[in-house]
């Protein structure tokens, strides 16, 4: 085999590869060991890049999400204290240190608010599960913090839980 198919065919390889790990809505139902939660609780397990919805014991809703880059991951439990269909979004002032033009509001809607279709706010905090505007971004170490889902999967999602649910974060 030549040097220029051999590199050829890497670079389709390695392509390929790159491609399927983007992350796709799809929430799926898997094993998962749920002794300690009941139905209904989410956890979200940072290490994995994965938010689970307890269904019943043995049983959840996965879903791919981005989570808090280094220096910014958090582990908890607090509650839904909201639940927001195409929220406006008020940069936290972490953010707004780090990017100081960015605007005080962004409209509900707009292709530039992060928080995507719908978002549901965490109790004790500035952290929120929401959906978001740069679908690439599912899978990475990305946020400030904020659990961060496809459009499709937080709309899912919403659709099952409610005001209240508890939300465990681990690492």
């Amino acid at each position: 085999m030549s040097l220029r198919i051999a590199v050829a065919l890497a670079a389709t390889i390695g392509a390929g590869i790159l491609m399927s790990t983007a992350a796709q809505a799809r929430p799926e139902m898997v094993g998962m060991r749920t002794a300690e939660y009941s139905p209904g609780t989410i956890v979200v397990r940072t290490g994995e890049r994965r938010l689970y919805l307890v269904v019943d014991q043995g049983r959840a809703v996965s879903y791919p999400v981005g989570v808090g880059r280094a220096g910014k991951q958090w582990a908890g439990t607090t509650q839904i204290d909201g639940k927001y269909q195409n929220p406006a979004w008020s940069p936290p002032s972490e953010v707004k240190r780090d990017k100081p033009s960015m605007p005080d509001v962004i409209p509900g809607g707009s292709p530039r608010n992060p928080m995507g279709v719908a978002a549901m706010t965490l109790a004790g905090g500035e952290y929120a599960i929401h959906g978001t505007n740069m679908p690439g971004s599912v899978g990475g170490f990305v946020s400030y913090g904020c659990i961060r889902m496809l459009n499709a999967d937080i709309s899912d999602l919403y659709s099952r839980v409610s005001v209240g649910t508890t939300v465990v974060v681990t690492r």
